[in-house]
């Protein structure tokens, strides 16, 4: 009984890992967003579907019916012999507007796969992989100065990103005592990511150029986290919890190429020129991070929830070393990136056996968040409203959340480009009781 579990379990692993290999071998975008040309691209939110309907707040969190990997510590509040695995998804729908010029884009992507057992009673573990950060992008414009196309003809001009970067973590928590726990997690980035420019002349007498980066990138880190519940009231409990998550250096390599093509010589396979940097000696750094959070449950029936997120990138070297930084015309500048998140969640009566609709577990939250990049000296913030549902499936714990998040990124003024977007999130919570010794064959 308990190895066909485990086969169908590794089954389910395996093909999603295939999933993630073979969309990472094309050039589809798993974000799109111009703002992800500079650095490591869209650093990606961490958590599953349950989090993002909530706002994106986990730092408090302890739920024994959902995997909570915002904080190390929150894993220990389980069912002493329970088995979990969450697997979530997102598409993403966002709408650009930069003067007079509008567009659109949309995306899809896996957002995590985790998988959680208890090792024993005071402890238990998750391992998982989720994307890190993304860069997606392609952007083309014809030059205007006439003095320049007075001698060269037209010239076209595209940029153009895409790729990512993937968190491979593994954690553990532990109660120290009752009401108190600690967890730590060893994160692994890994990933690749594409930088490319081309000059495309329309006159046959002038040479087309192309030129790029790629950057093969890879970093090991962890993160800490403790939290402390205790009650307040009558049914009425509070958590306060807080995580850390260590800054890094980035090892791995850049390497440039550059093609030089006449039109007109139509069967010439020109050599690109090359060149590869090795990344290392404290070059470009992952920044430290820090949050907290405080949470208040009404028993089994409500919970509200705020996190505080600080990050200070402005000493990670991305805005200096070539392949991060000079992309585009923008002047890009790394900062500090910090958010605020609050997040909210009710369920009528979780044993209702008549109505199917109150067993259903409502969220909301509202989140800002201020990116770790400045655009030509100006913060590049965003706000947004998130709305959700967990929809109990059979029986245990098993659920399928669904969420909406919708939101705005940046602005029209100064000649940024104003980002409004709605993206969709389902997650699939399958939650089993394991080691259960059998009294019948």
């Amino acid at each position: 009984m308990l190895k066909g579990k485990f086969d169908k379990i590794l089954l389910i692993i395996a093909t999603i890992f295939c999933s993630l290999t073979l969309s990472a071998q094309n050039d589809a975008y798993n974000s799109f967003s111009p703002y992800s040309m500079y650095g490591i691209g869209d650093l990606s939110r961490f958590g599953t579907a349950y989090n993002r309907s909530m706002g994106g707040v986990g730092i408090a969190t302890r739920d024994r019916r959902n995997l909570n990997i915002l904080n190390p510590a929150a894993v220990t509040e389980r069912d002493i012999q329970s088995f979990m695995l969450d697997f979530s998804i997102t598409q993403g729908n966002r709408y650009y507007a930069q003067k007079d010029l509008h567009s659109s884009n949309n995306t899809f992507n896996i957002n995590s796969i985790i998988m959680s057992f208890p090792i024993f009673k005071p402890m238990a573990m998750y391992v998982g992989v989720a994307p890190y950060s993304d860069i997606g992008y392609k952007i083309s414009a014809w030059e205007t100065d006439q003095n320049i196309i007075a001698h060269t003809g037209s010239i076209l001009n595209t940029v153009q990103g895409y790729g990512g970067l993937y968190n491979l973590f593994s954690g553990i928590g532990y109660n120290l005592f009752k009401g108190f726990s600690v967890g730590g997690e060893v994160d692994y980035v890994f990933g690749s990511l594409h930088k490319d420019n081309s000059f495309e002349m329309a006159s046959s007498s002038h040479r087309s150029i192309s030129s790029g980066y790629t950057l093969t990138l890879k970093a090991l880190t962890g993160k800490f986290g403790v939290q402390y519940a205790f009650p307040i009231a009558k049914d009425v409990s509070a958590v306060v919890g807080a995580t850390y998550k260590l800054g890094t250096n980035v090892g791995g390599t850049v390497d440039r190429f550059e093609i030089q093509t006449i039109s007109s010589i139509n069967d010439s396979t020109p050599s690109p020129r090359t060149y590869s940097d090795t990344l290392g000696n404290g070059k470009i750094k992952l920044a430290s991070e820090f949050g907290v959070g405080l949470a208040v449950k009404g028993g089994d029936k409500w919970s509200a929830e705020v996190n505080y997120i600080r990050s200070d990138w402005s000493n990670s070297g991305m805005d200096k070393v070539i392949g991060f930084a000079n992309v585009g015309n923008a002047v890009f500048s790394a900062s500090a990136s910090q958010s605020v998140r609050v997040g909210f969640s009710y369920v009528p009566n979780r044993n209702d056996i008549r109505y199917y609709r109150r067993r259903i577990t409502y969220r909301a939250g509202a989140y800002w968040d201020q990116a770790y990049c400045k655009i030509d000296g100006m913060d590049l913030n965003a706000v947004g409203l998130t709305f959700g549902a967990t929809l109990p499936v059979f029986r245990l714990n098993n659920g399928l959340t669904i969420g909406m998040d919708f939101g705005q990124r940046g602005s029209k003024a100064g000649n940024l480009v104003r980002e409004r977007y709605i993206n969709f999130n389902l997650g699939l919570n399958i939650h089993d009781i394991w080691f259960i010794k059998t009294r019948y064959d």
